[in-house]
């Protein structure tokens, strides 16, 4: 039990220096499912003060717009869920809501080891592939970060290897493998592949007995496929009811149309673009085909260079034509080609988003694997051929050389990643601050980041729509929105030449704050106040021009006295 044990606490202590070098979430999914947690642990329910994408609110501005709203039409709950107790424990702090990721995530080192000692690797390769997966090349940085990453892939590799396992005979493991599935589902949609492929095993399995002519039984028996699949439906079975009584449905975010039937990611973010199967197909036939060959491509080149930085291919396909008939990776190979078709033929324009890397970590753990492996076999071939090699001790050489290598780019990735996103967190800290002095507490705001604006800020609000610019006053209406945050990272189209002063609509006031950015070019950020309506006089306040450096004196709250802001452009930078 010592090597398991190990590997776990290499796996917690990375993550743990991870947290608390950058213990904040840091990018939409991950705000979002803390903001949900709060709520929870507040005792508010499933509910969010935000409209983070329209998609979850009916892909348009809804008949009666209200904030809060029902969370989750999009997302799953379960990385919300495990939160809960460590907010109640140390209160709604980063830590809290991070902690919980380096606990469970952690398990996925001990559990690669595992996998490996059943599929029959060396002991070399197997401690290899779980030290790469406590410290996970380019991903590291993700993996204590409050989203999915860490839960689901310890329950799709638990979930694949104990499919495995029962392809073997073990008829128990089969059966415990629905209990990961559900919660894996839980975690994220795609779980419902792992159950897919779980399904096709089975079928497999009886396939082959019958080819056999009755000299092959089953090794998968027909009640642990039906307790497989019984407890599957008793996890989910809640957050079903859950879902049809709040919603009528499912998965109302794709009921929409939006998740299916877009043709670029920027229609995701849009209101007036249609999302119909018609619309889809009227592209044509041509485009439509590019665009699913560019999402096989974006869902290769994403896994490539994520998990296996890229040179780690040739060992990775190496390997894998090595096990290309072994049981224990079946499972695991059925995995992989159902998401990678699912990434080409459904979800292609999602997959540079970020869709596809959330659901291909969990291929993670046999991958790397497999990389050892093919390292071991190209070492071999190599060492049969030159009789100075000693094949035992030059596997041994590559195998750590590829482990340590690893390890070093995982803490490289993880502390450039941690400065681009330090950079934004100061920058929401200079408009939080802003915010703080001129506007009302209950005040929403308009931006690209509903739930990281919200977090930043404590002002809920609503995203602004890919969409012309008069959408985007409707949105703000409807909403009764007073503020509008930029940043330049990620600005929708037809606001973009607010930012850098080149027009603005009468109902977008000067800025209250700008953030210059260090190339001389448009501002990183920026703050503007937002008027509905004539008696409203915060829209003609004179302020510093974009870039300038200072910021200007602020909209006075109404029925309250100017005060001036103490934060300067300059004082964002970290």
């Amino acid at each position: 039990m010592r090597t398991p044990i190990a590997l776990y606490l290499l796996a917690l202590i990375a993550r743990l220096v991870v947290i608390g070098h950058f213990p904040d979430p840091a990018y939409p999914d991950s705000y979002y499912y803390v903001d949900v947690a709060r709520n929870l642990a507040a005792g508010h329910g499933f509910n969010v003060d935000i409209v983070w994408i329209f998609a979850e609110v009916g892909g348009k501005i809804p008949a009666v717009p209200v904030l809060p709203i029902p969370s989750n039409a999009h997302w799953m709950p379960l990385a919300s869920i495990v939160q809960v107790p460590f907010i109640w424990l140390l209160g709604p702090t980063a830590f809290a809501s991070a902690v919980p990721f380096a606990f469970i995530g952690a398990l996925a080192a001990p559990l690669t080891w595992a996998i490996a000692r059943d599929a029959g690797t060396s002991r070399l390769v197997g401690v290899g592939a779980g030290v790469l997966v406590a410290l996970p090349l380019m991903l590291l940085v993700f993996m204590v970060q409050p989203d999915n990453f860490s839960l689901y892939q310890p329950l799709v590799a638990g979930a694949l290897w104990l499919g495995a396992r029962g392809l073997r005979g073990d008829a128990r493991s089969f059966a415990l493998a629905g209990l990961l599935v559900g919660l894996a589902t839980l975690s994220r949609n795609d779980g419902v592949f792992v159950g897919a492929t779980l399904g096709l095993a089975f079928l497999w399995d009886r396939w082959r007995a019958w080819r056999s002519g009755g000299s092959r039984r089953p090794a998968i028996p027909f009640w642990s496929a039906v307790a497989c699949a019984g407890l599957f439906v008793v996890v989910m079975a809640p957050w079903i009811a859950r879902q049809l009584a709040v919603f009528g449905q499912i998965s109302p975010s794709t009921a929409s149309g939006k998740v299916l039937f877009i043709r670029t990611i920027e229609e995701w973010n849009s209101i007036t673009t249609p999302a119909s199967l018609s619309w889809l197909l009227g592209e044509g036939i041509g485009p439509l085909l590019l665009s699913r060959i560019g999402g096989l491509v974006a869902a290769i080149s994403i896994f490539s260079t994520l998990a296996c930085a890229v040179v780690l291919v040739v060992p990775l396909v190496i390997g894998a034509w090595s096990r290309r008939r072994s049981v224990w990776f079946g499972p695991f190979f059925g995995y992989a080609g159902i998401l990678f078709a699912f990434s080409a033929i459904v979800s292609a324009v999602h997959v540079p988003g970020g869709t596809f890397i959330h659901s291909a970590v969990a291929l993670v753990p046999h991958t790397f694997i497999l990389i050892l492996e093919g390292v071991a076999v190209a070492v071999g071939w190599i060492a049969a051929r030159r009789r100075a090699w000693n094949r035992e001790q030059a596997t041994r050489v590559f195998i750590t050389a590829t482990v340590a290598s690893g390890a070093v780019l995982a803490v490289i990735v993880s502390l450039a990643v941690h400065g681009s996103w330090a950079q934004k967190r100061a920058d929401r800290a200079s408009l939080a601050q802003a915010l703080a002095v001129v506007a009302d507490p209950d005040a929403r705001v308009m931006s690209i980041d509903a739930s990281g604006i919200e977090y930043a800020t404590g002002h809920g609000g609503v995203v602004s729509p890919n969409d012309p610019i008069d959408t985007i006053h409707d949105v703000a209406t409807a909403y009764g929105t007073e503020w509008l945050i930029l940043e330049r990272d990620s600005i929708v189209k037809a606001l973009a030449p607010v930012l850098t002063g080149q027009s603005r609509p009468p109902w977008i006031g000067a800025p209250i704050l700008t953030i210059p950015a260090a190339d001389g070019g448009a501002p990183r950020a920026g703050l503007y106040p937002i008027c509905m309506s004539p008696a409203d006089t915060r829209c003609e306040i004179v302020a510093a021009a974009p870039g300038a450096g200072v910021a200007a004196a602020p909209a006075p709250r109404r029925g309250v006295a100017a005060a001036p802001i103490r934060t300067t452009a300059s004082e964002a930078r970290p």
